[in-house]
């Protein structure tokens, strides 16, 4: 049966928030489309999907498409009224060649956005990040930062993805002014996504948790604003169909918390089944040196002991954006990352 609502394009299917995305869809009524680089990915798309409740049946197609290539695309948009642009690479550590992330995100935008247009698809909604928000300003403590704020793309002491995710919204945005087009595209930008996991194939936001779970010497002085990825999905569906979304941005945080506060929280929640959670907190010294020889430590060096506010009060006030409390998202992830989960 054809959904109610309109075809809706989902780049990124085989991903954490793609899959959550599809799941959201399917149940508010639309047809869903979704790419994915190798169409031997299609059952694990659509095993995730049942997984986050989601009938993936006959009203969810997989295409096969590439962020790096224009193959694809054009038939994935075709006769689609809204997209969804989730896809982006995250890695686990960062690459030494920053272009490595920042040209797949930026043009695979671009492709998309082409596609899109092409097709007069009514609205794209594009995931950015709270990473291409932080402004220059120092600090965020004397006021948070809000969708007026932009990371410098071309600040080389960024890391690699917060480059990447800069300069494609910022690609984007320059794209849909060109094409006078601004209001059909909406951008969300989340913070650390957590929640259930839907497979073994972990995102990077997830890790965090994962890594409390089996027991690290120490917790690092750190900490994110978190947010649900289900109510990530939920504003990326909010933003696609409310009118006042069109020609902006919308931040998704909830709370900020130190990742001692994690971890505290799954101690508290999930007792004797996760004995491993570390209580100590390591020196910052100590992270520092870590990062001397590990790439995926060395990421977070800049960020130890420095708290970030991120204001998502505009996704609330204009489009009725309620987030679930963070501590049941972190209960709740962190007993779908368990070993028998």
């Amino acid at each position: 049966m054809a959904g109610s609502d309109g075809t809706v394009l989902v780049t990124g299917g085989t991903g954490f928030l793609g899959g959550w995305c599809i799941a959201a869809l399917l149940e508010r009524g639309h047809d869903v489309r979704t790419t994915v680089r190798d169409l031997a990915r299609e059952q694990a798309v659509r095993d995730a999907v049942g997984a986050a409740g989601g009938d993936a049946g006959s009203r969810l197609t997989v295409l096969a498409a590439d962020l790096t290539s224009d193959a694809g695309w054009a038939e994935a948009a075709t006769g689609c009224r809204y997209v969804l642009h989730v896809a982006s690479p995250f890695p686990a550590a960062q690459p030494k060649d920053p272009d490595e992330l920042i040209v797949p995100a930026r043009d695979g935008a671009l492709r998309v956005l082409r596609a899109a247009l092409d097709a007069g698809v009514e609205r794209v909604v594009m995931t950015s990040s709270v990473a291409a928000v932080r402004s220059p300003r120092e600090s965020s403590e004397v006021a948070p930062y809000t969708e007026a704020d932009w990371t410098d793309g071309a600040d080389t002491s960024k890391t690699p993805y917060t480059r990447s995710k800069t300069i494609a919204e910022k690609a984007a945005w320059d794209l849909m002014r060109e094409a006078d087009a601004e209001d059909r595209l909406a951008a969300v930008n989340p913070g650390a996504i957590i929640g259930p996991t839907l497979s073994d194939d972990h995102s990077y936001s997830l890790q965090s948790v994962q890594r409390l779970l089996d027991g690290a010497p120490a917790i690092p002085q750190l900490g994110f604003s978190f947010v649900d990825v289900r109510d990530v999905a939920d504003l990326h569906i909010r933003a696609m169909t409310q009118p006042d979304a069109g020609g902006e941005r919308f931040i998704a945080t909830d709370e900020w918390l130190w990742m001692a506060d994690v971890a505290k929280v799954i101690r508290d929640r999930l007792g004797s089944a996760a004995p491993k959670v570390p209580t100590r907190v390591a020196p910052n010294v100590l992270i520092r040196a870590m990062g001397l020889f590990d790439g995926s430590v060395r990421t977070i060096v800049s960020d130890l002991g420095k708290r970030t506010w991120f204001s998502s009060e505009k996704a609330r006030s204009t489009l009725g954006w309620t987030p679930r409390p963070i501590e049941d998202s972190i209960d709740e992830c962190a007993r779908s990352l368990l070993p028998d989960a």
